[in-house]
């Protein structure tokens, strides 16, 4: 009898931490949902970042001030959530060397700085599908379809490949819609939208999707054929496009809004993308 007793006396006892429990619970579950509804109400996130900061070494945070653009036109607020994002970057990803070539710091934090520049808007940055980025000195040769490539993303074997000499032509040359770093990321973030159901991935295929239809107006295909804006390899198929689009984006917002301002506002939804003077 006494042992049933001391049964009831802890059950009762515990009760309160129960209801705790339970409350928190339902609590994050009305987050959650409100989280979403906002979501898809105004096409961003409820909140992008959280309260937490990662340090860059000082010889890093030289690297964004003196070579990368995007970075320089950020308020000081965004610059020390970028300089977070790009810590945990290099952090989770591991970096290695093809064909003799020692991956720098430097070369690190501008690769993980275009990656970062692209998810910006994005809540979820942190590129999932990506544990390794692998780095050749130039053009590779590829088995996944047995030709020279710049650039590619592998999603089986969870690997961004890049040719440093183009990557490095890609960011320092800002104006002229080349971009492997963020070609290739917009692989990887393309496919990892498809693949999951976080509020960034929703977005991005909702806006994809509004993408596509665009494309189909007589009048945008019109002035897609009259101007031929876009590079030809856009149209290699729809991933291509988006990539291709990405770098346009990112190179030159102004002129691409004053071309196709509707794609342009689809763009922005898509990446969540408002910042620096986008």
């Amino acid at each position: 009898m006494m042992i049933l007793l001391q049964a009831d006396e802890n059950a009762t006892w515990l009760a309160p931490y129960a209801y705790g429990v339970v409350i928190i619970i339902i609590l994050i579950a009305i987050f959650r949902a409100f989280e979403n509804w906002y979501a898809n109400r105004f096409n961003r996130p409820l909140f992008r970042h959280y309260l937490v900061y990662k340090k860059l070494k000082p010889e890093q945070i030289k690297v964004l001030e003196e070579d990368f653009l995007f970075y320089r036109k950020l308020s000081n607020k965004y610059k020390r959530q970028f300089r977070h994002r790009v810590a945990t970057f290099i952090q989770d990803k591991k970096f290695v060397g093809r064909e003799g070539l020692v991956v720098s710091d430097r070369m690190k934090v501008l690769i993980a700085a275009v990656g970062c520049m692209l998810s910006f808007g994005r809540k979820n940055y942190e590129y999932g599908l990506i544990d390794f980025i692998l780095v050749y000195p130039g053009e590779f040769y590829s088995t996944m379809n047995d030709s020279h490539h710049k650039g590619e993303f592998n999603p089986r074997e969870k690997a961004l490949v890049l040719s440093w000499k183009d990557f490095e032509e890609g960011y320092k040359i800002t104006n002229d819609n080349f971009n492997l770093g963020i070609h290739e990321f917009m692989h990887a973030m393309q496919l990892e939208a498809r693949q999951r159901s976080d509020i960034d991935s929703s977005r991005f295929s909702r806006q994809f999707q509004n993408i596509l239809k665009r494309l189909t107006n007589e009048e945008v295909k019109h002035k897609l054929d009259e101007t031929r804006y876009f590079r030809e390899y856009a149209f290699t198929n729809q991933y291509e496009f988006m990539a291709v689009l990405a770098e346009y984006f990112i190179e030159s917002p102004e002129e691409f809004k004053k071309h196709f301002p509707t794609l342009y506002k689809y763009t922005q939804n898509l990446l969540n993308f408002r910042y620096a003077g986008y």
